[in-house]
């Protein structure tokens, strides 16, 4: 079963069609019977979807990871891998975040828009999120998240779905399974075969659901959003889009063009299914087995680099939440009537970069990001109440850059790996 160009159509059409319908339910969102659709028919038909996808994403990150990293095969092999595919991801965050600070500083979205620091959301979100406990997860200290990456409890971990502790844990499984050799041969043949069944479970998941269920989770998120909550932050939201777009476009364009030797038009083609999904979830995670498999089969991605370096760009590196922060600050700095220093933009990069690892990839975790990058250059995170009403708009358009770069760094260290390995070849016969 391969994710191919009927499967992409029918996403496509359901995402037309969930923001055609949902912005004309926007417009009756009072109506009592629009309420009962959006609950009963858009939201129950795309919460199902995305809990079908949930429900097999740790098997596969875990799965595959011990695949990836027995595919690997030499240990010292594996940490060049793991340091190429870091520094990547770390490079792309640090320039998404400073395009999105010139963005923002030039355009100017902020400006003679004060009024808006009185809105009610403002308030309302102090009251409701930063006086409560959604900032704790991501205050802590770099060597506190270093140290949190090795898991004291492995079913903990699984449990809650703590992507850096299962990476941990797999590529453990599978050294351990590469130094015991001959002798666990069985247990890579279980490896193997759960990962067809997985990976037929996955490719059911979208054959079946995929397109009905991207029509729900759009259809209602613009049920309750639509346009009209652009209207008075249409800066912001042009500023964080043409962001989203330059990095895409220029920045994993780039490197498609020119380190991975590719079409860039091809890459986009056969990454277009795994897009669909990630906008319409909203979720690098839930988009985790879709575009892993989307990647291996139309981009011809080895399954050992795959299965290494897109579970892990899932959990981070997060260019388009990076992007919307860096948006973000300065919108909020512009508000206030404070000219950002260049040490508190440097600080902005900074901070960012090193929180989007081990940053959960699930709907609305860039914003409690955002509180602790706000509050680090001396902004109030109150201020986030005021981009809410089109955050999940915007967030499931960052999503799909996300996860399109995890596919980009997946191909250019595929490529890679594939020339040097001809030059090996050819080594001996000159």
């Amino acid at each position: 079963m391969k994710v191919g160009n009927r499967l992409t159509l029918y996403i496509v059409i359901g995402l037309i069609a969930g923001i055609i319908i949902g912005s004309i339910f926007n417009l009756m969102s009072e109506q009592a019977w629009v309420q009962w659709i959006d609950q009963y028919v858009f939201n129950l038909v795309g919460q199902i979807f995305l809990s079908l996808i949930f429900m097999v994403v740790v098997p596969v990150v875990f799965i595959s990871i011990v695949l990836g990293v027995i595919g690997v095969g030499d240990p010292k092999k594996l940490g060049g891998l793991g340091i190429k595919t870091l520094a990547f991801y770390l490079t792309t965050t640090a320039i998404a975040i400073t395009l999105a600070l010139i963005i923002a500083l030039v355009l100017q979205p902020g400006e003679g828009q004060s009024d808006l620091l009185d809105s009610p959301e403002v308030e309302e979100y102090r009251q409701t999120e930063l006086e409560g406990d959604t900032g704790e997860a991501v205050e802590q200290t770099f060597d506190q998240t270093v140290i949190n990456i090795i898991p004291n409890n492995v079913i903990e971990a699984m449990a809650t779905a703590n992507m850096l502790q299962i990476i941990a844990f797999a590529v453990f499984i599978g050294i351990g399974i590469i130094a015991v050799g001959e002798k666990a041969k069985g247990l890579i043949r279980i490896f193997e075969e759960a990962n067809e069944v997985i990976m037929w479970i996955v490719l059911a998941i979208m054959k079946y659901f995929a397109a009905i269920g991207a029509f729900g989770l759009v259809a209602t998120a613009f049920t309750q959003a639509g346009f009209g909550a652009i209207q008075q932050l249409g800066m912001y939201f042009v500023c964080v889009l043409l962001a989203l777009f330059i990095h895409l476009i220029f920045v994993y364009g780039s490197a498609i063009q020119f380190l991975a030797k590719k079409n860039f038009l091809w890459f986009i083609k056969g990454f277009l299914p795994a897009m669909g999904v990630a906008f319409s979830t909203s979720s690098s995670s839930a988009t985790l087995p879709v575009s892993m498999e989307t990647a291996q089969k139309n981009l011809g991605v080895r399954k050992s680099i795959s299965s290494f370096v897109q579970p892990l760009g899932a959990t981070i590196n997060m260019d388009g939440t990076a992007i919307m922060q860096g948006v973000a600050t300065v919108f909020i700095a512009q508000l206030t009537g404070v000219d950002l220093t260049v040490t508190q933009m440097i600080t902005v990069v900074v901070i960012a970069v090193v929180a989007s690892i081990g940053t959960a990839g699930v709907p609305g975790v860039g914003l409690v990001m955002l509180a602790m990058v706000l509050t680090a250059v001396g902004l109030d995170p109150a201020a986030i109440g005021i981009i809410l009403g089109i955050d999940r708009l915007l967030d499931m358009t960052r999503t799909a850059v996300n996860i399109t770069g995890d596919a980009a760094i997946s191909v250019v260290l595929n490529e890679q790996d594939l020339r040097k390995e001809a030059q090996g070849d050819t080594r001996p016969s000159e």
